[in-house]
């Protein structure tokens, strides 16, 4: 064999293999070249060497696995989950019924707002439209040439231009219905078929009356005023509306015949409704006269006693409220008297009384259009 590689420094003689080489090959590849394990006292020492971390090891790996485990520490974790107490339940289940009805409120309130915004948006562009166009006239339209006294918008409250436009619809759909009515009754229905348009026209009479109720209670003036009527109407006006009186006598000569019962119980209710008129009328006058003592009660001179002042101011408006009471108490007259009538007649001459009453406003009103459309004199 060739001599190994010079080396420059050797540590030890080149010739000499030194005791760890031999050991450390006999523990490393003792099975190259079919070659003896090596015995003795260098066996010995390699296998204490083998034997002492593998001795280690276990102890080590057995330490490592119980400080990753923790045992039951507890008698609680021993026993599981910890079922809450009634009283805790019943907390909890109350607080998700009253988040339930918080998003439920919630919900309603943000649907009732989008509601009212769209309806304000549609009534915004109505009251434009009617402005463009120039029919908005005292809540009239412009209805087959019927027109109401000009009024400007800006001196009325908003409550009562909303009424005023929702009366005008309700006119269209009054003349609408009317025109039913009369189609039905010249075609010669039969009674139980004519009685579905009369109960038809007496419902929509109704919802008039529903108007009036919901503008008395924010602006009363505006029905006494009269400014949502035409013209040649504001001069039968009574308490913001017509005299039930006054109407049967109108319409009275238009149902005949009549039998001698049914005079009798029309004459009744005539009779009835005009002391009822007369009473209402007394009391508004009183009222009108109370008023007019208090705000004189002081001296007129100027400037007043601020204090004497507002004291009478404050109870003239106490009196002033009690308007809203007349008008209702009108209307309510109105709407009594012509269900009464509807009870004492029969389809036929409910009908026949109700066109004559639908004609009586209409002439009305095209008498105020003629009134207005008049040629003027300079």
């Amino acid at each position: 064999m060739r001599p190994p590689t010079l080396n420059i420094f050797p540590s030890q003689p080149m010739h000499v293999e030194p005791p760890s080489t031999k050991a450390s090959t006999g523990l490393v590849s003792p099975a190259t070249s079919g070659s003896k394990r090596p015995s003795g006292p260098l066996m010995e020492l390699a296998n204490a060497r083998n034997d002492a971390p593998s001795g280690h090891e276990p102890a080590k790996a057995m330490k490592l696995r119980g400080g990753s485990r923790k045992g039951p520490t507890s008698s609680s974790e021993q026993e599981g989950p910890k079922t809450p107490d009634p009283k805790t339940l019943r907390r909890l289940a109350q607080n998700r019924e009253a988040a339930r009805k918080s998003r439920l409120r919630k919900k309603a309130y943000v649907q009732q707002l989008e509601s009212s915004r769209i309806k304000l948006t549609q009534l915004e562009q109505e009251l434009q439209r009617a402005r463009a166009q120039g029919i908005f006239f005292g809540g009239e339209s412009l209805l087959g040439g019927e027109q109401g006294f000009p009024l400007a918008v800006s001196n009325i409250s908003s409550d009562a231009a909303v009424f005023d436009m929702e009366y005008a619809r309700w006119l269209e759909e009054h003349h609408r219905i009317t025109c039913e009515l009369r189609a039905a009754v010249q075609e010669h229905l039969p009674e139980n078929d004519l009685r579905l348009f009369v109960d038809n026209f007496l419902a929509h009479f109704d919802e008039a009356m529903n108007l009036k109720s919901m503008v008395a209670k924010t602006d009363v003036f505006h029905l006494v005023s009269g400014m949502w009527k035409t013209p040649a109407e504001r001069c039968f006006l009574w308490i913001g509306g017509f005299k039930p009186s006054e109407l049967i006598k109108i319409i009275l000569n238009q149902i005949e015949p009549l039998t001698e019962q049914q005079i009798m119980g029309i004459c009744a209710l005539q009779q009835s409704t005009q002391e009822a008129e007369d009473a209402l009328s007394q009391g508004l006058q009183a009222l009108n006269q109370s008023l007019v003592d208090t705000i004189t009660s002081d001296s007129l001179s100027s400037p007043p006693n601020m204090a004497n002042y507002m004291g009478q101011m404050a109870l003239a408006m106490n009196k002033l409220s009690t308007v809203e009471g007349f008008v209702r108490q009108a209307d309510n007259l109105r709407h009594q008297t012509i269900h009464r009538l509807h009870q004492f007649l029969t389809t036929r001459q409910a009908a026949r009384c109700f066109l004559a009453i639908a004609e009586y406003f209409h002439r009305l009103r095209a008498l105020s259009s003629l009134w207005l459309a008049r040629p003027r004199q300079e």
